[in-house]
C-alpha cells in the first residue's frame, strides 16, 4: 500500500502543471458547492426570519360564536339572535390559568397575551383606520422583535402611550411625543401620546398597525378580563404543528400553527432546497468527470510503464490501488483547497444576525465544508475506478511494444 501511494505521488508530481490544473478545477467545484450551500441556507434563514420568524408560531385564538338559531335549520324561516357585544363574543376568559402549563411545554420560547381589534387614529380632520393590538408591557418584543425595528422613541408602552409604524407617521404627519386620539370599534376613544415609531419594511404593516398597552386595550375594547388571543414563539418553528396539537390536548383551547396559513411558503422553501441540491450535484458531477478524464489520459500516457510493471509480475490489484490513490489525493487536496478558499471568501459577507434587505444573505455556518470535502474525495475515488480498471487490463507485451 505504501509503495502504491509512492508511485501515485510520483505520477502526480511528474507533470506538475497538469496536476495543479486538475486540483484547481476540483477546488473550484468544491468552492461552488460550499458557496451554494451557504447561499441557499442563508436565503432560507432570511426568508424565515422575515416571515415566520416575525410571526406567532402557534396562536391560541377564541373561535367566533355563531348567532343562535331560534328555529330549526331545516325551516325556511330562520331567526338569529344578534350579539349585544360582538367584541366580547370571541375572547379567552380562562387562558391565564393555562399560561404556566404552556410555558412549561418543551420548545416554547415565549408567549404574549394580546387584545386585538380595529380602530381609527384621529388628529384634527385627519383619520386613519388601523389594527390595534394591546401588549403586555414586559413582552412587547416577545413575538415581533419591535426593539430591532424601532426608529424613534422607545418600545415601552405605558397606560397612555401608543406605538405606530413609520409609514403611518409619515402619511399623517405624526411625530414622536404628539398626542393623538384613538377610537376603537367599540366607540370608546382615548387620548394617547406617541412613544415610539417602528419600521419593519412591510408597507401595509407599517401603515396600518398600532400598539398600545394591554391595560389601554382593555379600556378601549371593554374587556375587563381575558384576552382575544395568545401568541407563542418556539425555539424551532418547524415544531409548530406538534406543539399546537399538544396545547389543544393539554388545555382544550383552540390552537393553530403558522404552517396552516403558510403552505405556499413551505413549498417555496422546499423548492429552493431542491434547487440548491441540484446545483450542488452538478458541481460534484463536474468534479467526477474532470478527475475521470484526467486519469484516463494519464492511463493512456503511462501504458508503457504499466506494461513493464505487469511484465514484472505486478498484480492487477496493485495497479488499481495506484490509480485509485491518485484520485483520492486529487480529491482530498482539491477539497481542502476549495474549502479553504470558500471559507475565506464567505468571511467577507455579513453574519446571519446582520442580514438586511438588499444584501446577499449568505450564512457562513451553512457552508457544509466537511460534507463538501468528504463527497469530493469519495467522488474522486469513484471517478478513478474506471481508469484504474482500464490500466489493470493493459497487456504487457502490447504496452511495452508501444
Amino acid at each position: 500500500m505504501f509503495y502504491a501511494m509512492k508511485i501515485a505521488l510520483r505520477y502526480l508530481t511528474a507533470n506538475k502543471a497538469q496536476t495543479s490544473l486538475l486540483v484547481f478545477g476540483v477546488a473550484v467545484g468544491v468552492f461552488i458547492f460550499i458557496f451554494m450551500s451557504a447561499l441557499i441556507g442563508g436565503l432560507a434563514e432570511f426568508i424565515l426570519a422575515r416571515t415566520a420568524g416575525d410571526l406567532s408560531h402557534v396562536t391560541i385564538e377564541a373561535e367566533s360564536q355563531d348567532p343562535e338559531l331560534l328555529l330549526p335549520a331545516e325551516s325556511r324561516t330562520v331567526l338569529l339572535v344578534q350579539q349585544k357585544d360582538s367584541s366580547r363574543s370571541a375572547q379567552l376568559s380562562t387562558v391565564d390559568a393555562f399560561i404556566p402549563i404552556i410555558e412549561a411545554l418543551p420548545g416554547v420560547l415565549a408567549n404574549s397575551r394580546q387584545i386585538s381589534g380595529g380602530g381609527f387614529l384621529k388628529y384634527g380632520a385627519l383619520s386613519r383606520q388601523v389594527n390595534v393590538t394591546g401588549l403586555e408591557p414586559d413582552k412587547v418584543s416577545a413575538i415581533i422583535n419591535l426593539d430591532s425595528y424601532l426608529v424613534e422613541g422607545s418600545t415601552e408602552l405605558g397606560a397612555g402611550t401608543i406605538m405606530i409604524g413609520k409609514t403611518l407617521a409619515d402619511d399623517m404627519s405624526f411625530r414622536l411625543g404628539q398626542t393623538i386620539r384613538l377610537q376603537a370599534d367599540t366607540g370608546i376613544d382615548a387620548a394617547l401620546v406617541i412613544s415610539g415609531i417602528f419600521e419593519t419594511g412591510s408597507g401595509a404593516y407599517d401603515r396600518g398597525q398600532a400598539y398600545v398597552s394591554l391595560t389601554t386595550a382593555r379600556t378601549l375594547f371593554a374587556l375587563p378580563q381575558g384576552v382575544t388571543k395568545v401568541e407563542i414563539k418556539l425555539t424551532d418553528l418547524y415544531d409548530a404543528d406538534d406543539t399546537a396539537e399538544r396545547i389543544e390536548a393539554v388545555t382544550g383551547l383552540p390552537a393553530s400553527a403558522w404552517t396552516e396559513d403558510a403552505a405556499q411558503l413551505l413549498d417555496a422553501l422546499k423548492a429552493q432546497g431542491q434547487t440548491g441540491l441540484l446545483l450542488k450535484s452538478f458541481a460534484l458531477v463536474t468534479i467526477i468527470i474532470g478527475v475521470a478524464s484526467a486519469l484516463l489520459l494519464s492511463t493512456y500516457r503511462r501504458r508503457p510503464e504499466i506494461g513493464i510493471m505487469r511484465a514484472m509480475g505486478t498484480p492487477r490489484s496493485f495497479v488499481i490501488i495506484v490509480f485509485v490513490s491518485q484520485g483520492a489525493i486529487i480529491g482530498l487536496v482539491g477539497g481542502l483547497l476549495g474549502a479553504g478558499i470558500g471559507y475565506l471568501v464567505l468571511l467577507a459577507f455579513p453574519p446571519r444576525e446582520a442580514f438586511r434587505p438588499g444584501n446577499l444573505p449568505i450564512d457562513i455556518a451553512q457552508g457544509a465544508y466537511g460534507i463538501a470535502i468528504l463527497l469530493t474525495t469519495i467522488g474522486a475515488i469513484a471517478a478513478s475506478i474506471l481508469p484504474a480498471r482500464s490500466a489493470s487490463r493493459v497487456d504487457p507485451v502490447t504496452a511495452i511494444g508501444q
